[in-house]
């Protein structure tokens, strides 16, 4: 379960490059400047970021498009108070990761494609990806384990199902891909 805790003083708010410079915030997002922590996220989820990352990887390394990220990759969606999501994959193109005004830190632009996995620990998806989607994403895929499914969700556009039998279009976001959902959920 998802709990609210901060460094001690319940009214001081920190940024998100407070909370970047801490050594132990791993496992937490930033909400409106307070630190919230995250439990571990169980075995299938992990399994799935990473068959996912390695999915999108092939296309991207081949064909030299960006780069591909896993593992809770903070990602600023508001400031001032500062908000922080740790994404489960992440593509971002070259062109726009040289966009970010930070080197180390978070990232402080918006990639091009996230990928969240539902899970019983992680409870507020939904949100981030309103999140996500408001500050320039093109594409939020949302994998859902139990039912074998991905929605797509783009900016003022109706959500998108899909299931095993087919895959999800992903051209707006990473040109050349398609990502076939029984191959995500293939052992």
């Amino acid at each position: 379960m998802t709990t609210a805790q901060d460094s001690g003083n319940h009214d001081a708010l920190i940024t998100g490059d407070e909370l970047a410079r801490m050594p132990d915030h791993e496992l937490t997002e930033l909400i409106d400047g307070r630190i919230v922590a995250l439990s571990p996220t169980n075995t299938e989820h992990g399994r799935l970021e990473f068959k996912i990352g390695t999915l999108l990887n092939a296309i991207v390394s081949t064909h030299n498009l960006g780069l591909i990220m896993v593992g809770e990759v903070g990602i600023f969606t508001r400031r001032n108070p500062d908000r922080v999501r740790g994404a489960d994959v992440v593509f971002i193109s070259h062109e726009q990761y040289e966009r970010r005004t930070k080197t180390r830190g978070f990232l402080d632009v918006a990639p091009e494609l996230v990928v969240e996995i539902l899970s019983p620990e992680r409870p507020d998806t939904a949100q981030k990806v309103v999140e996500y989607l408001a500050i320039g994403v093109r594409l939020v895929l949302v994998v859902d384990p139990p039912a074998r499914t991905i929605s797509a969700h783009r900016l003022n556009e109706v959500v998108q199902l899909y299931d095993e039998r087919g895959g999800v279009p992903c051209e707006d976001a990473l040109p050349g891909f398609n990502l076939r959902v029984a191959e995500v959920f293939k052992i």
